[in-house]
């Protein structure tokens, strides 16, 4: 099996306070963040991981969260001087932090860059400040957008804005004002996902009221149109970009390439003597710190089985689908193993496969979900 190409995930999970939506592995700043010794322990960490890099080079680095821009200039330069003695990073090298409008100085953008930092995603969610209260957000609409500017000002011309919709009582309007406010920046991506009620958050326990079906129809169709209007091309179900602009990282992810994992909660998938594995690393914050040696928590190999739909929920979410080609370089199966279910699926008129290039219809891509589950075991 030929080895993917090669990215790194670096999560740092701390934030001032916890959205009410988000599920992802954060927890509130108690104290003062122990930014040195969290960065001893990601190179720590590294240290028992270098087996898996197998001589390539990291073409995409991204730092999650949490809130990444709660930690200085400086860690991020101490972290990337050591991540080079021990990686090779490919000249082009695409370096994303995310980062929340109320956690930055402009001062703090400067240094990002100066530690090799290239390219920025913004939390913004909304530009309407009673969105970004009931979304629990600690920016404001002009902080957003004045960090938008900063991040230009000191040279950041790849930027992402992350903006949600079906938020509560949201009208198309109000999204489509949304829109065209992160346009009017002139950033160059967009990452715009409809608002979900995710379990272990505190929308799940408490619902806000949330726009009815065919409003939610509404915004995503009137939003898909303004979006392509002015330029950008969606690429991906929540994904939109100028030319060459995609995140490449992400592009990544979704063509089932490798990737390391650093970091409480981070997960990573690699390719190695044949098999692919899939890996988590220890979740609590404390744990992660304490911990010596390897922070991996689970570790477990994909069966041959599961691959075709592993591969699939990646891959169909790009507009332009996958090659055959390519999943054969992913899995390591011959492409005719998922044929009749690719057949199946274009009769029902939700794939499409032309030249050896599959992707979904229209249809499809409303009833992802359902098109993946086919490739299941």
């Amino acid at each position: 099996m030929t080895l993917p190409p090669l990215a790194l995930y670096l999560h740092i999970p701390w934030c001032i306070r916890k959205c009410p939506y988000c599920d992802f592995n954060s927890h509130e700043q108690k104290q003062a963040l122990p930014e040195a010794s969290y960065i001893d322990a990601l190179l720590e960490d590294l240290n028992h991981d270098l087996e898996f890099v197998q001589d390539r080079p990291i073409h995409s680095v991204f730092i999650g969260g949490g809130t990444p821009s709660l930690f200085s200039a400086q860690a991020y330069d101490t972290l990337f001087r050591a991540l080079r003695t021990k990686l090779s990073f490919s000249d082009d090298c695409e370096i994303t932090l995310e980062a929340n409008p109320g956690t930055f100085e402009q001062e703090k953008f400067e240094g990002y860059r100066a530690a090799g930092i290239n390219r920025l995603s913004l939390g913004v969610q909304s530009f309407q400040d009673v969105q970004l209260e009931k979304l629990g957000r600690i920016h404001s609409s002009n902080e957003a957008q004045h960090a938008i500017a900063s991040a230009q000002a000191v040279g950041f011309d790849r930027i992402n804005v992350d903006l949600m919709h079906g938020l509560p009582e949201q009208t198309t309007r109000d999204a489509l004002d949304d829109i065209s406010r992160a346009l009017d920046s002139g950033v160059s991506h967009l990452s715009w996902y409809q608002l979900t009620i995710e379990p272990n958050t505190h929308f799940y326990n408490a619902p806000p009221t949330l726009p009815v079906e065919d409003t939610l129809a509404d915004i995503q169709q009137a939003g898909q149109r303004l979006i392509a209007d002015r330029g950008l091309q969606q690429y991906e179900v929540s994904a939109y970009a100028a030319p060459g602009e995609e995140s490449r990282h992400n592009l990544n992810y979704w063509q089932f390439g490798d990737y390391l994992a650093l970091g409480a909660g981070a997960h990573g998938k690699v390719t190695r003597n044949g098999s692919i594995t899939r890996y988590q690393k220890t979740r609590l914050p404390d744990h992660y710190l304490q911990r010596a040696g390897s922070r991996t928590a689970q570790s477990q190999d994909i069966a041959a089985a599961d691959l075709p739909f592993e591969f699939a929920m990646n891959a169909l979410r790009l507009n332009h689908g996958f090659a055959l080609s390519l999943f054969s370089l992913r899995t390591g199966l011959d492409p005719t193993s998922i044929m009749p279910i690719i057949d199946r699926l274009c009769a029902l008129e939700l794939l499409e496969c032309r030249n050896e290039q599959v992707h979904c219809t229209a249809l499809g891509q409303r009833y992802l979900n359902d098109v993946v589950a086919h490739f299941l075991p």
